[in-house]
């Protein structure tokens, strides 16, 4: 499976560029999943939901499956968050895996930037950001897409991975 990032501070745009991003690549006949760091704790349950329940209950992992979809929930229960490696190799075999967020992994990746969200730049410090996507016109060593022009993001990411 290729792999390749978006990355960025809070509120740059991650997350609007990915979405546009898997749209985009899924399009043109490629499979596309995704892998989104979360900073906080976070839950996909609802309490009362048997899921919850189950999970409560000291499940270490819960499978809810039904015909249009399935979601597994795993618990840590003290144990270290999953390494990025790990987290891939439960994936299913696809073209392209979109990562959100994890910053600090080697993987290929473009920042999303916007002048607005008042953060410095990450790229300048690090050789794995391949291009920035900006609302704003950069002078860095790297390509510079307008963030809002997925179809030319998509094919760089595309070119860069060959695929």
């Amino acid at each position: 499976m290729k792999v390749y990032g978006v990355t960025g501070w809070k509120n740059a745009g991650k997350t609007g560029l990915v979405t546009r991003l898997v749209s985009e690549i899924a399009g043109r006949g490629l499979t596309v999943s995704t892998l989104k760091h979360a900073h906080h704790t976070f839950d996909v349950d609802q309490k009362g939901r048997d899921s919850y329940r189950h999970r409560e209950a000291g499940a270490s992992e819960v499978l809810v499956a039904g015909a249009a979809r399935y979601a597994l929930m795993g618990e840590l229960r003290g144990e270290e968050e999953p390494s990025f490696t790990q987290l891939l190799a439960r994936l299913k075999p696809v073209d392209l895996v979109l990562v959100e967020g994890y910053k600090r992994e080697a993987h290929p990746k473009i920042e999303a930037y916007r002048a607005e969200a008042g953060h410095d730049l990450i790229a300048p410090g690090d050789p794995s950001i391949r291009a920035i996507a900006s609302d704003v016109a950069i002078d860095v060593d790297r390509p510079v897409f307008d963030l809002d022009d997925t179809t030319a993001i998509a094919d760089f990411i595309l070119a860069e991975l060959t695929l």
